[in-house]
């Protein structure tokens, strides 16, 4: 029997990078000074990879891995923005809408709620929506674990997706 409602779908991320010396640290599309950045084969934006992961979840989909490899040389170095545009996409050719996306940074240092307003424009404009649905939290781990000891970041992230009515 066709659903005349529209369904709502939501997806989990999560993401992890290693500090790494003489790489800048962008968080969010956005250079948040710092002594250090992450290491990765992109510009290991920890916060896009696990929103990436979110949307690509709610749709079904593989991870970032399967769309951007870390063994693909034509991508070394692409913006995480850029792998937000692609993840949208994709989102697009399924008839999907993202609806919003909430995320919590996970880091000692340095301080990220003053860059939020920033990233959360830059990840709005990537995903073709309005800041107002891009949530941005940070907290610490407490100095617990590798994010304790600052050798890292993590981020988590959800997406609720819509899709139109099943026929």
């Amino acid at each position: 029997m066709p659903d005349s409602f529209p369904r709502t779908r939501v997806g989990i991320g999560y993401d992890v990078h290693p500090f790494a010396e003489g790489r800048p640290l962008v968080l969010g599309g956005v250079t948040i000074p710092s002594p250090r950045g992450l290491d990765g084969h992109s510009d290991a934006d920890v916060l896009c990879h696990a929103i990436a992961d979110a949307i690509l979840g709610a749709l079904g989909e593989p991870d970032i891995g399967h769309y951007f490899p870390p063994t693909d040389p034509s991508i070394k170095g692409i913006s995480s923005l850029e792998i937000l545009r692609k993840t949208a996409e994709v989102a697009v050719r399924k008839a999907a809408r993202i609806e919003n996306i909430d995320s919590t940074l996970v880091a000692e240092a340095p301080k990220i709620m003053p860059h939020v307003p920033a990233m959360k424009a830059k990840i709005a404009a990537a995903l073709g929506i309005s800041p107002e649905d891009v949530g941005i939290k940070a907290t610490t781990n407490e100095k617990m674990g590798f994010v304790g000891r600052e050798e890292g970041m993590a981020a988590f992230a959800v997406a609720a997706l819509v899709f139109p009515p099943r026929t």
